[in-house]
């Protein structure tokens, strides 16, 4: 395999990128010089060599433990349990939320043979066993995925002490919430209630 084939394959890779898109991108690049590919490529090497899942929630960071699991204005009680991090940006862009997060690396899928063991669960419930979070808000999609991860989660953290809530409904069943709007989340968010 060529040099140009190999890129499109590894560009068509990543989510939301086909083949076609894979190959206008590689063109694209082809058509700079060779100190721009070579600057994305010393990016993307940096990224792989220092950023790391924070060893507390789970979010990529440079620093172990991440900037918002050390921030001292952040309620360690509250836990926002996310699927993929870059949920985590997305709410803290979107609203004032001012807990600490817990990122799951993806969600239960069966037919796809993601099971509990494959999340950051047990993680999860060592969190809340250790003591000190009284709510854990369960962000998890409005897939059907994601509501099998939340009542999974929820069943987990029966008697363990905090109150779990889950985000409020008016978030599109089937959509990712990295492609809600801020104001769609902010609402969610602020009108969650307890699951029961």
């Amino acid at each position: 395999m060529g040099a140009i084939d190999q890129l499109i394959t590894e560009l068509a890779k990543l989510p939301g990128i086909g083949r076609k898109t894979a190959q206008r991108l590689t063109y694209h690049l082809l058509q700079h010089s060779p100190e721009q590919a070579g600057r994305l490529a010393a990016a993307l090497a940096t990224v792989a060599e220092r950023v790391r899942p924070c060893e507390q929630c789970g979010n990529p960071s440079e620093e172990q433990p991440c900037a918002i699991c050390t921030d001292p204005r952040r309620d360690p009680a509250v836990l926002c349990v996310v699927e993929e991090a870059s949920a985590v940006s997305v709410v803290e862009r979107a609203t004032e939320f001012r807990g600490r997060y817990h990122v799951l690396g993806g969600r239960l899928s069966p037919l796809d043979g993601v099971g509990p063991e494959a999340l950051r669960l047990d993680r999860l419930v060592e969190r809340v066993r250790s003591g000190g979070v009284r709510e854990v808000i369960l962000a998890t999609n409005p897939s059907m995925e994601g509501e099998v991860t939340a009542t999974y989660i929820q069943q987990l953290l029966v008697g363990l002490g905090p109150r779990v809530t889950r985000l409020a409904r008016g978030l599109p069943m089937g959509g990712d919430l990295e492609y809600v709007d801020g104001v769609t989340l902010a609402h969610a968010l602020s009108a969650r209630q307890e699951v029961s």
